[in-house]
């Protein structure tokens, strides 16, 4: 995710070819745009239909379909933030859930059992990372201790990763409870932490395998288009060769959201407006080590 100054205008203003959205718009542009030169060309020297007063009334369907178009992609843009967000909320409860399951294990757990809170600071360090890994379905191998420990075997990864590392952390956890070593409430108080981890990993799985209909995206796309394609005929008239860079800088505005929205409604990734997975895992993990360390 982007760090930035939201109070700064000029940088950002000046630099809107540096964009991530221009970048991946440019050979698009350049179409629309030689698109826009050849109806400009083909109009006024050739066809020169600007002469006929009905014609020049093209471009009000414009105004009408410019309407529609802007309440559909304004509904595109919010449900796409809305799942980003959603995101968002869910790494906070993570990061949340980590604290305090840390914190309550620190007050249950002897300082001198050295055993049980390195076994603790491991796997909730460990989970984040395998939850970022797990989101984004990547097949890299996490190096999860540099010494080897019998009680974090290598996970299976045909297997839901994220599961095995709460199933390991439930297990030593009731084992504490049979050997007397916490009491039957403190395992309750920890049972509820403990169930908020998988709880976030479902809910980030459904934002991820649930993207927005097909059906309405593809429309979306065919009507921006077919609307830009329509826009030099009805400008040209009244324009004339001006009217370039006027469907260029609209084309520009209107590919822009429908783009912006397709990244942002998966938050998971690894593009450049997605959620900070890596820093609020090492956050995750410093706080734990100040805990339980």
């Amino acid at each position: 995710m982007v760090a930035y100054n939201p109070k700064e205008w000029f940088r950002p203003v000046l630099q809107f070819h540096k964009a991530d959205t221009f970048r991946k718009l440019v050979p698009l542009l350049i179409f629309v745009a030689l698109y826009s030169v050849g109806v400009a060309w083909l109009e006024l020297k050739v066809l020169k239909l600007s002469e006929n007063s009905h014609v020049k009334n093209i471009y009000s369907m414009h105004t009408l379909l410019g309407f529609v178009i802007s309440l559909l992609l304004v509904f595109r843009t919010n449900t796409a933030y809305d799942r980003w967000w959603e995101g968002r909320k869910l790494w906070g409860s993570l990061v949340n859930s980590s604290r305090n399951l840390a914190v309550k294990l620190d007050a249950l757990l002897p300082e001198n059992d050295s055993y049980n809170r390195e076994f603790f600071e491991r796997l909730l360090s460990i989970f984040p990372r395998e939850l970022t890994i797990h989101l984004q379905k990547e097949k890299t191998r996490l190096e999860l201790d540099s010494k080897p420990h019998p009680e974090i075997p290598d996970f299976d990864r045909s297997m839901h990763v994220p599961s095995q590392v709460v199933s390991l952390m439930q297990k030593r956890i009731i084992r504490l409870y049979r050997n007397d070593d916490i009491k039957r409430e403190e395992l309750l108080l920890l049972n509820s932490e403990l169930t908020n981890y998988l709880d976030v990993c479902g809910a980030c799985e459904r934002i991820k395998n649930t993207p927005i209909p097909w059906s309405y995206s593809t429309f979306l796309k065919k009507f921006i288009f077919i609307y830009v394609l329509t826009l030099p005929i009805g400008f040209v008239f009244t324009l004339g060769y001006m009217m370039i860079p006027v469907v260029v800088f609209i084309f520009y505005v209107l590919a822009s959201l429908e783009v912006i929205a397709e990244e942002i409604e998966d938050p998971f990734g690894v593009d450049t407006n997605d959620l900070p997975m890596q820093r609020l895992t090492e956050t995750i993990g410093k706080n734990v080590q100040e805990i339980l360390g």
